[in-house]
């Protein structure tokens, strides 16, 4: 299969999908929150469990306090996210078993994992829906915690940006690698397996 047979509906979101760093002022419709929000719902978790917790924060001024906190000292260079007309905070709950079990037999934080597959259905719907996104790591986890009165139980993961792109505002083309260069059937490192 090449790179521009037609694979699926899916597959030209994904291709179109680049970070938006620079959002129009319109809001959004929460219409179309709630739909980003639906497509996150329906996204497959470990054991079921659905461990996200999503807090939308769609007024102005939540946002402006928000990022006074969260995007300060260190961080600053993320205020731009100050100006997406949504901000969404992806939150852990840990309250599930699965959660504090499986730390003890896998390495592997599957809560990380569900969040960034309902994280990752959101951009895609949000794209689908002439929405720009942005996921954002770099902001200050304390004062986000502080902000949000964060009891024990559940954990910061990440920001979603959401909003209209500013007019003009072209994404620059992404030179990703090969599928040959990360993939293989039955091999690894040279040797079938």
């Amino acid at each position: 299969m090449n790179d521009t047979e037609n694979t699926g509906e899916v597959l030209p979101e994904i291709r179109d999908r680049r970070s938006v760093r620079r959002f129009d002022s319109r809001p959004v419709d929460r219409r179309i929150i709630y739909t980003c929000l639906e497509a996150a719902r329906i996204s497959p978790s470990a054991e079921h469990n659905q461990p996200w917790r999503f807090v939308v924060l769609d007024e102005p001024d939540i946002i402006q306090r928000f990022g006074e906190k969260a995007f300060s000292g260190i961080y600053r260079n993320t205020r731009w996210a100050m100006k997406a007309p949504v901000l969404i905070i992806l939150l852990a709950d840990l309250h599930f078993v699965v959660h504090r079990l499986s730390r003890i037999i896998q390495p592997v934080p599957y809560y990380f994992i569900d969040i960034g597959i309902a994280a990752e259905h959101i951009v895609l719907q949000a794209q689908r829906s002439g929405l720009g996104s942005c996921w954002i790591g770099w902001f200050d986890f304390k004062k986000t915690k502080r902000f949000l009165s964060l009891g024990p139980g559940y954990r910061i993961c990440d920001l979603l940006a959401l909003g209209y792109p500013e007019a003009g505002w072209k994404p620059s083309p992404k030179k990703r690698k090969r599928l040959d260069e990360i993939a293989s059937f039955n091999i690894w490192n040279g040797r079938r397996l």
